[in-house]
């Protein structure tokens, strides 16, 4: 059994050689202020970055204010996103939360997590994307590649979003919970992927106790591998 002290001290130990292979960790979406980036997290969920970067410079430059998005007409706006699928939700979770920042924040995406999570179509995970990259508040970002590595990591076992961001964040300093996030996505994108991670060449082996889940001989991991920028 992992004694308290030895998880957390494993934990920080993977979080630097995280670092050392992705010094440049950043949020994979496209945009300039707060708002294009709550939209472009809203636009991401079940479809990759990649798609939503295609999509995102004709729909910013159509809408480039609250009260654009807000006086949005449904069909149009589902016709610029279509291709990021379920675009009929996504337009309703859109427009309802332009309504909302309009008619409760004077037009100005809120700053505080309590705030983000009360605005249609804007969960916990989507509200840290936000407070993370666009306002500097460090946030965890538990979305399927996270909740995926950390249980490979044996940090924890559950599996409710909210329960994994309290556990990972009582390990990682909270200076460092935004750039965490990204490493641990870029990692899962790149080489700890859903059914054949890439363990013969994953820099955790060591550490991870999911080792062998892929995989182990070199050469053919390494052929897993999938290199950014990513989707």
């Amino acid at each position: 059994m992992e004694t308290r002290l030895a998880l957390v001290r494993r934990a920080r130990r993977m979080n630097r050689i995280l670092a050392e292979t992705y010094p440049d960790a950043h949020c994979e979406l496209d945009f300039t202020n707060p708002l294009e980036l709550l939209v472009a997290t809203i636009l991401s969920a079940q479809c990759t970055d990649k798609r939503v970067n295609m999509v995102t410079p004709t729909l910013f430059a159509k809408y480039p204010t609250v009260e654009d998005y807000a006086a949005a007409d449904p069909s149009e706006m589902e016709g610029i996103i279509k291709s990021t699928g379920f675009f009929r939700a996504k337009t309703n979770s859109i427009i309802g939360m332009a309504q909302a920042v309009s008619a409760k924040h004077g037009g100005v995406v809120p700053r505080r997590l309590a705030d983000l999570v009360a605005l249609p179509g804007v969960g916990r995970k989507t509200a840290n994307v936000v407070l993370g990259n666009a306002f500097g508040v460090p946030g965890l970002t538990v979305d399927t590649h996270f909740q995926r590595l950390v249980r490979r990591f044996g940090w924890t076992d559950e599996t409710d979003p909210v329960k994994i961001e309290r556990v990972v964040g009582e390990l990682i300093p909270k200076r460092e919970w935004t750039v965490f996030s990204h490493r641990v996505i870029w990692h899962g994108r790149r080489i700890c992927h859903a059914r054949t991670p890439a363990c013969g060449v994953c820099p955790l082996a060591a550490l991870c106790p999911s080792y062998g889940t892929g995989p182990t001989e070199t050469a053919k991991a390494a052929k897993l591998v999938r290199p950014g920028p990513f989707s």
